[in-house]
């Protein structure tokens, strides 16, 4: 079994001085550009009631683009210029879905430097990629081969805070689907990245308490350093330099995590985590952001779909710590400094483990009973688990510390 899919395969490449001259240009007009469109667009509506779409705002830059003062927008590509009006598009339809906030402005320092080209805007021939407006190749690092026969539909470069630049190539390659029996569950920590209902723990890197004192130190460094000087602008470059470090690592490892669930298991169940309201916490927010949960369940639901996987995510509600996977005692009180508990059954319990296998119990439940795979609002609500349970109380487990 096969099944074909867009994937997108990340290099990195060293521009010369001509190209990174040309790059930084078409970053510059393509915020320039994003941000005169958001503007007209919010304006029409704010003082004429006037929906504007992406039709209207192609029409804008074609005259934009004749007048004296925008004139430099002819220099570079018009694909990444045009592109850009569709990404605002698509923001807005994700804003009148209420799958996001209203579109903001770019911002010169703070927001991703970046430029899409299609195909009319680059020419890729023998393994070698030349963009539009310029006449030489890059020079791409190419750590992985394409797949074999195809060319690449998009393009897109960017260059981090670090100064790092990049190409990412979107291209149509096919997925082997190996068959798989075996189903886990997945408890999320921070003492263990994560815990498998198997047993098995898979230890927490900590990878920012490992370059804390790196990053302290670069910290200190930029401090000292006057606003607006050339050596403040290296200081933050070698500050973003530790800061990319951390998160490569972080991502390589995390990669690495679920492509292996997603290989070995056919059925994945894991919890539905607000992270967005555990990283609150004043004395955890530091390690939850570093465990990156949030950033681990997206490579799992991607790859899982990739492979034909089914991933099972239950309520966050599910009080899957407090239940005894053994007879389905269930405990009253649940500290977090309590790392095992024995049940009333006899039952001697690995908090995390026990959690892990009640995941996995609640997940394969919710697919027998027809559940959906993500959890339903209105039981998240209420507090409920979409699969049927023993009632509360039926049978109070002890817990010890």
């Amino acid at each position: 079994m096969s099944r074909g899919v867009e994937r997108a395969f990340k290099y990195r490449f060293y521009p010369n001085v001509e190209q990174a001259s040309e790059l930084a240009r078409t970053f510059g007009c393509v915020r320039l550009v994003y941000n005169m469109a958001l503007r007209a667009r919010t304006e029409a509506w704010t003082l004429r009631q006037e929906r504007v779409n992406y039709t209207t705002t192609s029409a804008m830059l074609t005259a934009w683009k004749k007048t004296e003062e925008l004139a430099f927008l002819n220099d570079v590509s018009s694909v990444p210029l045009q592109q850009t009006l569709r990404h605002l598009q698509v923001a807005y339809a994700n804003f009148f879905a209420k799958r996001a906030r209203y579109p903001t402005f770019k911002s010169k320092k703070q927001s991703r430097r970046s430029a899409e080209y299609t195909t009319s805007a680059f020419r890729y021939r023998d393994g070698q990629l030349t963009l539009a407006k310029m006449t030489e190749p890059l020079h791409i690092v190419w750590s992985r081969p394409l797949p074999d026969g195809v060319s690449p539909s998009t393009v897109t470069v960017s260059q981090d805070a670090a100064g790092r630049w990049f190409v990412s190539l979107l291209c149509d390659d096919v997925i082997e689907q190996v068959p798989a029996t075996d189903a886990v569950g997945v408890d999320a920590g921070l003492n263990s990245l994560l815990t498998l209902s198997t047993g098995e723990k898979i230890s927490n890197p900590r990878h920012e308490r490992r370059d804390r004192a790196a990053l302290a130190r670069a910290h200190r460094n930029l401090a000292r350093k006057v606003q607006g000087s050339a050596n403040r602008a290296k200081a933050r470059v070698k500050v973003a330099r530790v800061h990319a470090r951390i998160a490569d690592r972080r991502r390589d490892h995390l990669h690495k995590l679920s492509t292996r669930l997603v290989r070995e298991n056919q059925t994945i169940v894991i919890e539905d985590l607000t992270v967005r309201n555990m990283v609150k916490h004043r004395s955890l927010a530091r390690a939850i952001s570093d465990a990156a949960w949030r950033q681990f369940r997206t490579l799992l639901e991607y790859k899982a779909e990739w492979h034909g996987r089914n991933l099972v995510v239950v309520d966050r509600w599910f009080p899957s710590s407090k239940l005894c996977a053994a007879c389905g005692a269930h405990a009253e009180r649940m500290p977090l400094h309590v790392r095992s508990w024995t049940c009333r059954c006899g039952r001697v319990h690995d908090r995390d483990v026990n959690a892990a296998r009640n995941i996995l119990a609640e997940g394969l439940s919710v697919i027998a009973c027809g559940g959906g795979v993500r959890p339903q609002r209105e039981s998240s609500r209420t507090g409920q688990s979409s699969a049927k349970q023993e009632p509360p109380g039926a049978t109070q487990g002890i817990p010890v510390p």
